[in-house]
């Protein structure tokens, strides 16, 4: 963990990189007057709870609960209780979505790689501003939860990567209080969203970008999105608070009207 500006004329700053669930899990804490004792404690306490994320769902370690229950090796009842909350999630997102997320679709079995990570992202804020923690965001591998302000008046401004071009930003989001800002697409691991009517990669879209008020619903919905492309779109309407960006092959982009920070 490293603390940087402990003067008047900057604002604390406690920054973590934790690797975990096959990603860097990033940490920005602006802890204001909270002892640093307890941001340290907070900052473990939210390391640690994605690491127990880790251990119950990756679909990567065979010996994890999730595994075990693709293989039938556990039925759902003598799984943790969080498995079935986020299978849950995973319904209501199956729904919000139009069936464009469907964790059931996936070979192999249900996987809800594509809302944990937010889910468990949200939940390490949850941990941090529980603590008193006044703003914090966490960066769970371009799913991102946030709360507060970095600076007095000054909201948070998430960049939206270039697929293409890794040095370069598409959008720049402004999210001012408690938001999320959730990112899928062909990244480091290239084309791997599946289309869930086919079983086939999905081609359509580069990246998706969604930004709402939940990360485990905008993580969803992000996945989606790559999945249905221009016709996921449709689902937005009847969604209040959450919009999107995509960006598609050839470097054309679309939003929906009320994307933050379009004018």
């Amino acid at each position: 963990m490293q603390q940087q500006g402990t003067t008047e004329a900057a604002p604390r700053v406690v920054r973590h990189a934790e690797q975990v669930m096959g990603t860097v899990v990033s940490f920005d804490l602006r802890p204001g007057d909270v002892p640093d004792a307890v941001v340290v404690q907070a900052l473990s306490d939210a390391i640690a709870g994605l690491h127990r994320v880790d251990t119950v769902f990756s679909t990567w370690k065979p010996e994890s609960t999730v595994s075990r229950l693709r293989r039938g090796e556990l039925k759902l009842a003598q799984c943790p209780t969080d498995v079935a909350r986020v299978l849950a999630l995973c319904e209501e997102a199956r729904d919000a979505s139009q069936g464009w997320f469907d964790p059931w679709a996936m070979p192999g079995g249900v996987d809800p790689t594509g809302l944990v990570k937010g889910w468990a992202a949200e939940r390490a804020l949850d941990t941090l501003l529980a603590a008193g923690i006044p703003a914090a965001m966490v960066n769970a591998g371009g799913d991102i939860a946030l709360a507060g302000e970095p600076e007095p008046g000054r909201s948070w401004r998430i960049g939206v990567r270039d697929p293409v071009n890794l040095d370069d930003f598409t959008a720049v989001v402004p999210v001012s209080g408690r938001g999320a800002v959730a990112t899928s697409g062909a990244y480091e691991r290239g084309f791997h969203v599946l289309v869930p009517t086919t079983g086939q990669p999905a081609y359509g879209v580069l990246s998706a970008t969604v930004v709402g008020p939940d990360l485990a619903l905008a993580d969803a919905l992000a996945t989606g999105l790559v999945a249905g492309g221009q016709e996921a779109m449709g689902v937005f309407p009847q969604l209040p608070g959450y919009s999107c960006w995509l960006v598609l092959p050839g470097g054309g982009l679309l939003a929906t009207a009320d994307f933050p920070g379009l004018s």
